[in-house]
């Protein structure tokens, strides 16, 4: 799980960041279009509504320690659920490579899009 930030604006909401989440066993990846200041509640009920309540509770989520997955909030849902929380380490990406090289197949794809002038539509 991790942030891709500073994406030019797109959507109804204008959004301008996507959180990446791919689950480890089935290889399936998840973007979720949000704003680079949405909070760890909102971060969470996102996760919740667009995620679990389609899949299952995680077992384990590896991310970087940003600070909406280091909240009290977060910490105490995950161990009320059992879930593991697994913190990469600054400068080694390698621990989220999953997510890594997904953020970089994203970035990739804005890029073509922006370069022949198309915009960045988000699918709410």
């Amino acid at each position: 799980m991790d942030w891709v930030t500073g994406l030019p604006p797109g959507g109804d909401r204008r959004y301008h960041a996507c959180l990446v989440i791919v689950d480890r066993f089935s290889k399936t990846e998840i973007f979720l279009p949000c704003h680079k200041v949405d909070t760890a509640i909102y971060t969470t009920l996102l996760i919740w509504n667009r995620v679990v309540s389609w899949t299952r509770i995680f077992t384990n989520i590896i991310s970087d320690r940003d600070p909406k997955f280091t909240s009290a909030l977060w910490t105490n849902l995950h161990q009320l659920f059992g879930t593991k929380l697994s913190f990469s380490t600054a400068y080694h990406p390698q621990t989220d490579g999953l997510a890594e090289g997904m953020i970089q197949t994203l970035e990739d794809m804005v890029r073509i899009l922006c370069a022949y002038g198309l915009e960045f539509k988000y699918c709410d």
